[in-house]
């Protein structure tokens, strides 16, 4: 005879709990964030975390989650300078083509915004990736997201929307809250991610 067991009902201080600690993820990852070079490591071992949480139902100890920080500080200092260096280009073409600087006007102007959007989507879900690989093989996760994005649009189409969504919501909030908006945009992240994966 088999007994089943059936999980706990959640109720509102499960809600508040789990609002509390992706508040606080978010906090930890902007002053993990501080040096910069520190920043995708960061969010890298916070996708981790976060993917604990959503498949486990608990946390990583703060033990294995500094394990992970500091094996991927090296190869994600690596990341964050391509990053900036991807972003910088692209806020400079977006601003010399809204200013009328460079030829090409609205059309151009629409052209570099949706593609600046379609690798925001895809920045998402190497984040996605990452985590799922213990926020390490950042490179590994940029080439499945590279696939993943042309196999699966409405995937790429979503996330993409998401960041957008989180941007805006950035500038909205007292700057005080943007650390806390953080860490509820990598949950998220990976609960689009893997409702669509379920659904696929």
């Amino acid at each position: 005879m088999t007994v089943e067991v059936v999980p706990a009902a959640r109720d509102w201080r499960d809600l508040v709990r789990d609002a509390a600690d992706l508040a606080l993820l978010g906090i930890v990852v902007v002053l993990a964030s501080v040096p910069v070079l520190t920043a995708a490591g960061a969010v890298g071992t916070a996708s981790a975390a976060v993917h604990d949480w959503t498949t486990t139902g608990s946390w990583p100890s703060a033990r294995r989650t500094l394990s992970r920080f500091g094996r991927s500080l090296l190869p994600g200092a690596a990341v964050t300078a391509v990053t900036g260096v991807i972003v910088a280009l692209l806020a400079a073409d977006l601003l010399a083509l809204a200013g009328g600087r460079v030829p090409g006007g609205t059309p151009a102007l629409l052209v570099t915004a949706v593609v600046t959007v379609a690798l925001t989507g895809y920045a998402a879900l190497v984040v996605v990736e990452v985590g799922r690989t213990g926020g390490l093989g950042w490179w590994a996760a940029a080439r499945t997201a590279a696939r993943t994005c042309p196999a699966r649009p409405g995937t790429w189409a979503v996330l993409s929307g998401l960041t957008l969504l989180v941007a805006f919501l950035a500038v909205l909030v007292h700057p005080v809250a943007v650390p806390i908006l953080l860490g509820y945009a990598v949950a998220a992240l990976h609960a689009v991610a893997r409702h669509r994966r379920v659904a696929a």
